[in-house]
């Protein structure tokens, strides 16, 4: 199945729309859409190996770059495009004692809230330097997904 959406369509992932008019995410490449069709689309089966695939697939077309460009948008996915224009605070009580990848998310995803690229240019790359992208990025998908989910009333 190929998604080729325009700046005015939506692409369609079981049980779930997301458009592609989420703030900060506008100027993103059709193939970073696509990517996050298929990582929700993985991330909806349990498939965290497709998870992993698409960001794989993403570092091979654009590096690290095209990786963070796909966060990014499933920060967009999960934050929704509804909220008022910050400023944003991150309200996650015992965050310090959260695991490193559920920390790096709400921090990521706050991030977007704010319109923050440079904090999350800072968080992608210490998670890289610290060994733990992969599994930041998995939690990220789990969190977008379990989001929609709850978005659309499916749980």
């Amino acid at each position: 199945m190929c998604f080729a959406p325009t700046l005015n369509d939506s692409f369609v992932v079981p049980f779930l729309t997301v458009t592609d008019t989420l703030r900060h995410v506008e100027a993103q490449p059709d193939e970073t859409f696509e990517d996050v069709a298929l990582v929700l689309r993985s991330a909806l089966a349990g498939d965290g190996d497709g998870v992993v695939g698409a960001f794989d697939k993403a570092a091979t077309r654009g590096g690290v770059v095209a990786m963070h460009d796909l966060a990014w948008t499933l920060a967009g996915a999960t934050v929704g495009d509804d909220i008022a224009i910050g400023p944003w605070r991150l309200e996650f009580p015992g965050i310090d004692e959260a695991t490193y990848d559920k920390r790096w998310v709400a921090r990521f995803l706050s991030a977007y809230a704010n319109a923050d690229e440079s904090t999350a240019e800072a968080l992608f790359g210490a998670a890289i330097a610290d060994g733990k992208l992969p599994q930041c990025l998995l939690t990220l998908a789990g969190s977008a997904v379990a989001t929609l989910r709850h978005r659309d009333g499916a749980e």
